[in-house]
């Protein structure tokens, strides 16, 4: 077996062992960038943010996949009991850019003052807007490839730390 297709075995392994109180992390972490991506870009309504393009319907899918799954990698960077965790497969990079992906693929495009600044009005629905769609298969992707890595370092490298004198 190829070294990445024993990544996935070995993340699940180490997410089996999860203490309740790491699972807590993740759950508060998911609600948490929830309201952190889906209320700037209003696919959660609220009083302070408003689109003006109605949300597609693949926008809640992606803003609940990217919530779970970030929730789940915040969750890895808890430690556990006397056992330190190592860092190896560390998927910190693709974590940031999922999130970050995620964000722009719910956000409203003609909303989006970056888009607005680099591409205008038209630019924003015809350009922008059709690319969206692809950055919500990428987020989640990048997300669940950087939980897989983090998860997968956890077993396959545990790193103990020395007694104390």
């Amino acid at each position: 077996m190829r070294p990445r297709m024993r990544s996935l075995p070995l993340a699940l392994r180490a997410v089996a062992g999860w203490p309740l109180s790491r699972w807590g992390v993740a759950a508060g972490a998911a609600v948490l960038t929830a309201f952190a991506v889906g209320l700037p870009t209003a696919v959660i309504p609220n009083p302070l943010f408003a689109r003006s393009v109605a949300t597609p319907w693949w926008g809640y899918p992606v803003l609940a996949a990217t919530a779970a799954l970030a929730g789940v990698l915040l969750a890895t960077y808890v430690r556990t009991g006397r056992r330190r965790e190592a860092i190896r497969g560390d998927g910190s990079r693709l974590g940031t850019v999922g999130g970050l992906l995620g964000f722009f693929a719910v956000g409203c495009p003609v909303c989006n003052k970056l888009v607005l600044l680099a591409l205008g009005t038209s630019g924003a629905l015809n350009i922008w807007q059709p690319v969206q769609p692809l950055l919500a298969v990428a987020s989640p992707a990048l997300l669940a490839v950087a939980v897989v890595r983090r998860l997968a370092g956890e077993v396959a490298c545990p790193a103990v730390p020395a007694p104390s004198v």
